[in-house]
């Protein structure tokens, strides 16, 4: 007796396991790529929100003091770039970049505004257990100097030209080989 061959949609055994095609969207890199695509919209969606109504042209004159008073004008960084950067303590995001700013910091000049997040004193102790440049932190702890730039959300980043003028402005986290290509294209 001849055997006749299984049915065209009988799944092919390999082994003792049963294998079948899966449908193009139940395959995991398709959900994964979907996915992506799906958050990558989102954050598209909500970063006019984020952005707010950040400052454009020059910037506005900041004269003001760091917490361990040093006086700060940001007239004085006048023919080189300087980056000013807005975070919270309370902030995640901000934790995360945290060290990068820092690092920047070295090269370049940065202003670091905290912004309503503790007293002089409190933030002088953050500072130094976080291992941060107190000189270049300062309080803002009504929120005054974040309005006066237009952000809305923290971390906000303004990276201002050699003339004063306002180049850049990220708003959420930023890298900080991003944040340190900008500064360099800028001082060149």
């Amino acid at each position: 007796m001849k055997k006749s061959p299984p049915p065209a949609n009988t799944p092919k055994k390999e082994g003792s396991e049963t294998r079948e095609a899966l449908p193009l969207l139940q395959r995991n890199w398709v959900k994964n790529f979907l996915t992506a695509i799906f958050f990558i919209a989102l954050y598209l969606a909500i970063r006019p929100f984020m952005q707010g109504d950040v400052a454009e042209g020059f910037a506005p004159e900041l004269t003001t003091e760091s917490i361990t008073g040093k006086e700060i004008h940001l007239k004085d960084y006048r023919g080189k770039p300087v980056m000013v950067h807005f975070w919270a303590t309370w902030c995640p995001i901000c934790e995360f970049e945290r060290d990068g700013i820092e690092n920047i910091a070295q090269d370049y000049a940065v202003i670091n505004i905290a912004t309503q997040s503790n007293d002089d004193e409190g933030l002088l102790t953050y500072a130094n257990v976080h291992q941060m440049n107190a000189d270049i932190i300062v309080n803002d702890f009504d929120g005054s100097l974040m309005k006066q730039f237009g952000a809305r959300a923290v971390p906000a980043t303004f990276i201002i030209g050699p003339t004063g003028k306002i180049e850049f402005v990220e708003v959420g986290y930023s890298t900080s080989l991003g944040l340190k290509a900008r500064l360099w294209w800028l001082s060149q």
